[in-house]
């Protein structure tokens, strides 16, 4: 009995659980991935893994990511803050492109760091696919993956350390092979094999991969040679590939692991809007359906099956400080902007008590830099700022102009501008973001 409580008070006080006891955690980041690019958030292309994915665990319908654009976007999960503190708030790029926008060339490595959370916990940590945090094209001195807590890395072109099998010099999305590169189609196939080969190689311990999926970024190439037919068509390929990858990944995973899948922005194209469920805008916008993604959480006894939660505000920002809680992990000491959310991951229902906020691009709205970039679609260019309390979201530019209010409860599509309307809170909302842009660096 003395050691047993010994035990309860050791665990609770150093706020870890025993190896054995620790969940694997594998976070499944897919590039480009809309609501309506899930079946069962309503998509149209059949995801029979996906949905069994989400049948065994919960779904999220108010999920949102941190930016529109996926080097923000990632920036806010790794540090669970708001991705502008860091002075990233577009694409990273050349030194050129980056200077124009304002930005930083890569991830201070300074910032809080969810992977090395796990990492000083006794988590054996790798990142595989996309990284897009710095390095690539000129950006020559970005910190290694060692940097930011990571025992393992194989990235992309856009990273410090890129695998040869995904391209040494150029993007998946240039038409150009490298000796080594496995062709645009066997990528997520050959991502999910190197995961699933760190989970084996490290099976004495917990462990903690990040694996971020690059397929559903255009152009798709579902195959080898020539293919002439429509985007859709491609999409379609691309999407059930994917699907069917992401299924032998999650039948072949230790039962002891929680499972997140997200989008890291809304997609592009949107074919009408079907990709994202009907809400306006789509990447490179603050519109709903730019930020708005599918979330789906896996962990079995934990998070309960078949679930779906679609009252709970929850960001990519709260992963840091959630995981932690979960995992009974201590998280690094910061100020996060994302907050606690374990008790929405186990099935009770959360309020927030903090407000969302996003800053895409850092150039005059009327300026055409070509530094970052706008969406296409009708209705989609948005303002390059957005707060979001309660059930109320403002969108606004930085320079105070284009206030547009919308109550999200009851116009998920932002298809009203209330701010006439709602003078009252419109002022309350314009003086909170456009005080917080004027606090970022």
């Amino acid at each position: 009995m003395l050691r047993l409580v010994i035990f309860l008070c050791l665990t609770f006080t150093c706020g870890c659980l025993p190896a054995a006891d620790r969940p694997n955690v594998v976070f499944i980041f897919v590039d480009d991935f809309g609501m309506g690019d899930v079946a069962c958030f309503g998509g149209k292309v059949a995801t029979p893994h996906i949905d069994r994915l989400a049948k065994q665990g919960m779904q999220f319908r108010q999920f949102y990511v941190a930016a529109p654009i996926c080097s923000p976007s990632r920036c806010g999960v790794i540090t669970g803050q708001f991705p502008a503190r860091w002075r990233i708030t577009s694409y990273l790029q050349t030194k050129a492109g980056n200077r124009e926008c304002e930005q930083a060339d890569f991830l201070d490595p300074k910032a809080p760091s969810l992977p090395r959370a796990f990492e000083e916990a006794g988590y054996a940590t790798a990142h595989i696919g996309k990284w897009h945090l710095g390095g690539g094209r000129d950006v020559t001195n970005a910190p290694k993956f060692a940097a930011y807590g990571y025992d393992f890395g194989l990235g992309t072109y856009e990273s410090p350390e890129p695998a040869a099998e995904l391209g040494l010099k150029t993007t998946p999305w240039e038409n150009k092979r490298e000796p080594q590169q496995v062709p645009r189609h066997e990528r997520t196939r050959w991502m999910v094999d190197q995961t699933l080969k760190f989970m084996r190689e490290h099976e004495g311990r917990p462990r903690f991969v990040n694996l971020w999926l690059d397929d559903m970024h255009t152009p798709y190439r579902p195959q080898d040679g020539k293919d002439d037919r429509g985007i859709q068509a491609k999409h379609r390929d691309v999407l059930t590939a994917m699907d069917a990858q992401i299924g032998r990944l999650i039948d072949a995973l230790p039962k002891n692991t929680l499972v997140l899948l997200c989008g890291d922005n809304g997609p592009e194209p949107t074919f009408g809007r079907a990709r994202t469920s009907g809400l306006r805008g789509m990447k490179l916008s603050l519109y709903e359906g730019g930020i708005r993604t599918p979330l789906i959480v896996r962990w079995p006894g934990v998070v309960p099956a078949g679930v779906v939660n679609d009252t709970s505000v929850v960001c990519s920002v709260d992963f840091m400080p959630t995981l932690c809680a979960l995992a009974l992990i201590k998280p690094p000491a910061a100020d996060f902007d994302g907050e606690e959310m374990s008790a929405a991951f186990k099935g009770g229902k959360t309020q927030r008590t903090k407000p969302l906020l996003w800053e895409y691009g850092r150039r005059p709205v009327s300026g055409q830099s070509r530094a970052f970039a706008y969406p296409k679609e009708p209705g989609a260019k948005s303002p390059n700022l957005a707060i979001r309390d309660g059930d109320w979201k403002l969108l606004i530019n930085a320079d105070g102009t284009q206030a547009e209010l919308y109550n999200l409860a009851n116009d998920p599509n932002e298809t009203t501008n209330r701010a006439d309307a709602e003078s009252a809170i419109t002022a309350h909302l314009k003086k909170r973001v456009l005080g917080w842009r004027r606090s970022l660096p």
